[in-house]
C-alpha cells in the first residue's frame, strides 16, 4: 500500500479544488490578477532575481485583503485607528509593494517598485525585504518567523490601548491587526512561540493568513514538514479556517476572512492553499520561489495570461480603477474616526490628552527624573543591581501607562514586578484583563522580544516594552533584539544574573561571551552598572530624548555590589568617568565594569608598582565611543598612563581602550559566586599582584605597549 504525502492541507483529496484553473466570477477582478502576476515576473526578471512565485500564487489573496478587507487610509498612511498588515514572509516583499502602488500609497509609484532588487544603493524603498521606515510598512519583520511575533505584539498593543481608552459607544481603537505567513515561518520556532501565547491570551484582533503552498527552497515541504497546521492551531486555542482554492477562489477567500473578522474569544488562522508561480511551468516547485523565471518562461506566462510577452510592466487602467476605492473608502474611514476621537475629546478629556501625549511620544509625568530616589535614599548596604534596577521599576512604571513590563518566567528574579500590576490576561481566564500592563510571556525568550518589537512599533512613543531575563537567555532573544536595533525600536531588556556571579547554576547560565556580541551590535545600548547609584542612572539614559530610537539592555548582577562612593547618575550617559583615585596624571587606569568596579577599587589600593593610580567605570562603551577625543583621553590618559581593564567576560573589544586586561579566558563553574571570583583570578589580592607583574615589565622595558601589545593577564586560567 502507498502512503499518502502528506503536504500540510494539499493531500489527494485537495488536489483537484486545489490545481483547478477556474476563473473568479468577475472578468475584472481575473484581468487584475493576471496583470499582478505578470508584473511580478516582469520585476524579478529585471534584474534576474527575486521572489516571483509567492506574488504569482497569492495574487488572490493581496485582492481580498487590499481591496476588500483590510481598514487603512493610503492618503493618511499613519491613520492610528488603521488595520496593520505584517509580512512574516518577508521575503514575499514584492506582493506587498504591488498592492500599495495598486491601491494608492503615493510613494509607491510603479518606478520605484521597479527598483526592487536594482544595483541602486540609495534612492529606492523597494529593498529585498521590507523596511518599517516606508509608508505602509508597520514592522521590518526580517528572519522568517519573526513577523508572527511581532503581529502578536501588535495585537497586545491594540487589546490593552482598547480596554485601556475604549467608552461605550466611543471604541477609538478597534483594528485588526493582519499577518501574512508562508510554510517557512511555521517551521521557525518563534513563531510556535508566539502562535502559542496568541491563543493562550485570545487575542481575536489578530488573523494569521497562512499562504500554504507547501513549497520552499528546497521543494515541497513534505521532505521535513509533515504536520496537520490547521489542527495543530486548533489545540492551541486559534480559530482555523480552511480555503482550498486561494490562486483563485476569491470568493472563499473573502468568506474565509469575513469568518475571521467576525470571530470573537480566540485569534483566527485563515489557511489558504495556494499554487506557487501559478501560470508558470515552474509551478509548485522550488526554483519558483527565490529565482526569476527566466525570459523564455516569463513570456509562456503573458500568453498564458493573455498578455503580450514583448510589453514589460503593464498594468492597464482597469487595473488602477479597480482599485480606486481603496482611497475614498479609507479617506471615509479616517474621517469618520476623526469625528468620533472628536466627540471623544470632549466627553473624556483626561483621557483624551493622556492618550494623544502618547501618541505624540511624550513621556509623562514632567519631571518624572525626580521620581527616582537621589543617591542619599538608596539602600546604603550591599544590594544586587537587579534589585536596584527593581527600584527604578517600582518608582515609574505604574505611574506612567507608556510602559508594559513582563518577564520570561523570571518576573521575581529580574524584579520587573510592580505594586497595583494588572495582568494582561484573557478576561475569561480569571488571572487578569487587556488593561494590564503586566505580562507573563512564558518560557519564549525568542518571541518575548519579537512581542515587544511589535508593540514598540504599533505606534513609536505609544509604548516602551521592558523585556526580562538571565543575561544568558538573551542569546535565544538576540535575532530579535538585533531586529529592534536596526527598525530604531525602543524596548528596555533587563538581562539579570550577568556573569560567573550567577554562581552555583553553573557553566551553561553563566555569561562568558554574550556582551561582545550586543557591544558589536549598531545602535544597542548594553549597560552594566556598578552599583545602585549607576542603576538610576541607567534608567535615566534608556528614557532620555537620547535614546528615543535605541533599543537598552542592562546587565545586571545577582550578587550584591556595594553602593561606591565615586558613582554618579548624571555621567552613566558619557560612558565612562573616574569613580576613585587620581584625578589628574595617573601612570595607570584600571577601567571596569558592572560588579567588578568595586573590585577594581580594593585592587588599586594593594598596588606596588604604581603610585598614581584611577579606577574608571565604563557602564557603556557605546556611549564612551561618541565622547570627543579630549573627553576620552581626560578619562583614560592612555597617551601617559598604562591602562588595564577588569571585566569577568571575554576581553574581546578591550583592546581598543586598554593595554591588557583581567578578563574570562574559558567557561565558568559551578560554585558560589565569591569562590568562582577567586577561583578565576578576579581577587583583589590577585589582581593587583598580576598588575604589578605586567606593569614591573613595561617599567623595566622603559616604554609603553604599543599595536600588537595587548595582554591577556588571565591566561593560566583557562582549565575548566
Amino acid at each position: 500500500m502507498t502512503a499518502t504525502r502528506n503536504t500540510n492541507g494539499h493531500g489527494e483529496l485537495n488536489r483537484e479544488a486545489h490545481t483547478t484553473n477556474k476563473v473568479v466570477s468577475e472578468k475584472e477582478e481575473q484581468l487584475v490578477l493576471n496583470t499582478i502576476r505578470c508584473l511580478a515576473a516582469d520585476l524579478c526578471q529585471q534584474y534576474k532575481g527575486g521572489h516571483p512565485g509567492t506574488v504569482m500564487g497569492a495574487s488572490a489573496i493581496g485582492i481580498a485583503l487590499w481591496r476588500y478587507e483590510m481598514r487603512y487610509n493610503p492618503l493618511n498612511p499613519d491613520w492610528f485607528n488603521r488595520d496593520r498588515f505584517v509580512l512574516s514572509a518577508g521575503h514575499a516583499c514584492l506582493f506587498q509593494y504591488i498592492f500599495l502602488h495598486l491601491s494608492g500609497y503615493e510613494a509607491w509609484t510603479l518606478d520605484q517598485i521597479k527598483m526592487y532588487h536594482s544595483p541602486a544603493t540609495s534612492g529606492s524603498m523597494a529593498a529585498g525585504h521590507p523596511e518599517i521606515e516606508y509608508p505602509g510598512i508597520e514592522v521590518t519583520t526580517g528572519p522568517l518567523g519573526q513577523g508572527i511575533s511581532n503581529a502578536v505584539g501588535m495585537a497586545i498593543a491594540s487589546k490593552q490601548l482598547a480596554a485601556t481608552y475604549n467608552r461605550e459607544g466611543l471604541d477609538i481603537v478597534d483594528n485588526k491587526i493582519w499577518c501574512f505567513t508562508g510554510d517557512g515561518c511555521l517551521q521557525e520556532g518563534v513563531g510556535q512561540e508566539a502562535i502559542s501565547l496568541a491563543g493562550h491570551l485570545g487575542l481575536d484582533n489578530l488573523i494569521l493568513v497562512y499562504d500554504n503552498n507547501a513549497v520552499t527552497v528546497d521543494g515541497r515541504i513534505d521532505n521535513c514538514f509533515t504536520e496537520n497546521t490547521s489542527k495543530k492551531l486548533q489545540a492551541q486555542g486559534w480559530n482555523v479556517i480552511d480555503v482550498y482554492d486561494g490562486s483563485n477562489d476569491l470568493a472563499a477567500i473573502l468568506e474565509g476572512f469575513d469568518k475571521a473578522k467576525q470571530f470573537k474569544g480566540k485569534p483566527s488562522l485563515v489557511n489558504i492553499r495556494t499554487v506557487i508561480g501559478y501560470s508558470s511551468r515552474k509551478a509548485n516547485t522550488g526554483p519558483a520561489h527565490g529565482q526569476a523565471l527566466g525570459d523564455d518562461e516569463v513570456a509562456y506566462v503573458k500568453t498564458q495570461l493573455g498578455f503580450d510577452p514583448a510589453q514589460k510592466f503593464v498594468i492597464p487602467d482597469k487595473a488602477y480603477e479597480y482599485f480606486a476605492e481603496c482611497k475614498i473608502k479609507g479617506a471615509k474611514a479616517n474621517e469618520e474616526w476623526n469625528e468620533k476621537f472628536e466627540a471623544y475629546s470632549k466627553a473624556y478629556p483626561d483621557l483624551y490628552k493622556q492618550l494623544t501625549d502618547r501618541m505624540n511620544g511624550r513621556f509623562a509625568p514632567d519631571g518624572w527624573e525626580t521620581l527616582l530616589p537621589a543617591k542619599k535614599d538608596l539602600p546604603q548596604g550591599d544590594q544586587p543591581t537587579r534589585k536596584s534596577s527593581g527600584i527604578a521599576v517600582q518608582t515609574l512604571v505604574p505611574k506612567n501607562n507608556t510602559f508594559i513590563a513582563g518577564s520570561a518566567d523570571l518576573l521575581e528574579s529580574t524584579f520587573v514586578n510592580f505594586d497595583g500590576q494588572v495582568e494582561f490576561q484573557n478576561p475569561s481566564s480569571g488571572l487578569g484583563d487587556y488593561t494590564g500592563r503586566q505580562i507573563r510571556f512564558g518560557i519564549r525568550e525568542f518571541a518575548m522580544v519579537g512581542l515587544g518589537n511589535g508593540m514598540a512599533a504599533y505606534h513609536k512613543g505609544m509604548f516602551i516594552p521592558i523585556m526580562s531575563t538571565f543575561f544568558m537567555f538573551w542569546i535565544y532573544a538576540a535575532p530579535a533584539a538585533r531586529m529592534a536595533a536596526l527598525q530604531h525600536l525602543r524596548f528596555i531588556g533587563v538581562a539579570t544574573h550577568d556573569s560567573i556571579g550567577i554562581g552555583e547554576d553553573g557553566p551553561t547560565h553563566q555569561p562568558i561571551a554574550l556582551a561582545a556580541f550586543y557591544r558589536a551590535l549598531p545602535n544597542i545600548n548594553l549597560i552594566r552598572p556598578a552599583d545602585a547609584e549607576e542603576c538610576m542612572g541607567m534608567w535615566l539614559l534608556a528614557l532620555s530624548d537620547q535614546s528615543a530610537n535605541t533599543p537598552s539592555i542592562f546587565a545586571l548582577s545577582r550578587q550584591p555590589v556595594p553602593l561606591l562612593s565615586g558613582t554618579d547618575r548624571t555621567k552613566v550617559a558619557q560612558g565612562a568617568y573616574i569613580v576613585y583615585g587620581d584625578d589628574r596624571s595617573p601612570d595607570m587606569t584600571i577601567i571596569a565594569t558592572g560588579a567588578e568596579v568595586a573590585r577594581a577599587i580594593e585592587s588599586a589600593k594593594l598596588l606596588k608598582s604604581v603610585k598614581k593610580v584611577r579606577v574608571v567605570s565604563m557602564p557603556s562603551q557605546k556611549h564612551f565611543d561618541i565622547q570627543t577625543a579630549e573627553y576620552k583621553e581626560l578619562v583614560l590618559k592612555s597617551s601617559t598612563a598604562l591602562v588595564v581593564a577588569i571585566e569577568a567576560w571575554a576581553s574581546y573589544g578591550w583592546a581598543r581602550y586598554a593595554h591588557a586586561s583581567l578578563s574570562m579566558q574559558t567557561f565558568g563553574h559551578s560554585a558560589p559566586q565569591q569562590q568562582l571570583y577567586e577561583h578565576f583570578g578576579f581577587s583583589p589580592k590577585a589582581m593587583a599582584e598580576k598588575i604589578d607583574e605586567w606593569a614591573a615589565r613595561w617599567q623595566t622595558k622603559g616604554g609603553r605597549p604599543g599595536l600588537g601589545d595587548f595582554e591577556e593577564l588571565l591566561l593560566r586560567y583557562t582549565q575548566h
